[in-house]
């Protein structure tokens, strides 16, 4: 009886310490799931619709690969993909001409617009085609709450919730290309005149010490806020985690510092509710 007792109240505090530890967070939306077992571990206003900036990245590479395109057709940038909703900025010129291969690499390590939008305009049958392809793949992966308009995430009207962007990263995490891509920390390009070209991922924690980092994706617009999406290896555990609308690049780090010790302190609370059975 103690020894139940004494299990109970270590699966108790892993509830208690993921219920207090969510609310320290300071990003507005929060979600982590164990990957091992399906237990959503910590949670903070998971189901409120909001703005996702370029976490639709993420669904612009499934839906691109799922078209099963040839990965080495050289793709060009053209006047069409550049942003005219924000300006934002990009490394990538007018005219540059590499394989679908290096703008894919582009678009999902270093988030950039002209290459997601070079993407869906070379997808099959064109934008409007892609456009059908991410509303069937929404669909097929349950997101109830997901609504994607465009493909870099520019757009505000790209929206969705902690929950199912929890879904759209473990979707991902299918797709070795993306995982590749996106726990990566920096690769080169070789431009046509041959000189290289970094590329360098918008996650600093890729390649951190401490850190496992399975699959990646940041974001951020004004009305986003600071975003990102991880799938994590942890204390042999392994997590899927959201975090929407950090005030600050700091902030989501300092968020997603906080659920990695979450998740070292949580695997000596299920050790030690292992050791009450063994005794």
């Amino acid at each position: 009886m103690i020894l139940k007792s004494l299990k109970a109240l270590c699966l108790a505090g892993l509830f208690v310490m993921g219920t207090c530890q969510a609310a320290a967070l300071r990003s507005e939306h929060v979600i982590v799931i164990s990957d091992d077992t399906g237990d959503v571990l910590m949670s903070k206003s998971p189901d409120v619709v909001v703005p996702i900036a370029s976490l639709t990245k993420l669904m612009t590479a499934m839906v691109v690969l799922d078209s099963k395109p040839n990965m080495e057709e050289k793709i060009s940038i053209q006047e069409a993909d550049v942003d005219m909703l924000k300006h934002s900025k990009s490394h990538v010129p007018v005219g540059t001409t590499w394989t679908r291969k290096e703008i894919f690499e582009l678009a999902l390590m270093s988030s950039d617009n002209r290459a997601a939008a070079a993407l869906a305009r070379t997808y099959p049958g064109g934008n409007a085609a892609f456009l059908r392809a991410v509303q069937a793949k929404i669909k097929a992966l349950g997101l109830t709450n997901t609504t994607i308009k465009e493909p870099t995430g520019l757009s505000p009207e790209n929206t969705s919730t902690a929950s199912d962007l929890a879904k759209m990263a473990q979707a991902a995490g299918k797709y070795p290309l993306i995982t590749n891509i996106t726990s990566d920390k920096s690769n080169t390009i070789r431009m046509a005149n041959g000189r290289p070209f970094t590329v360098h991922n918008t996650n600093h924690l890729v390649g951190a010490s401490g850190w496992d980092v399975l699959l990646s994706k940041t974001g951020f617009t004004n009305e986003a806020g600071h975003c990102l999406i991880m799938r994590i290896e942890q204390a042999g555990k392994h997590a899927t985690l959201v975090l929407l609308n950090a005030k600050a690049n700091s902030t989501r780090v300092f968020d997603a510092l906080q659920i990695r010790q979450f998740l070292s302190r949580q695997k000596t609370l299920v050790a030690m509710s292992r050791q009450t059975v063994v005794r």
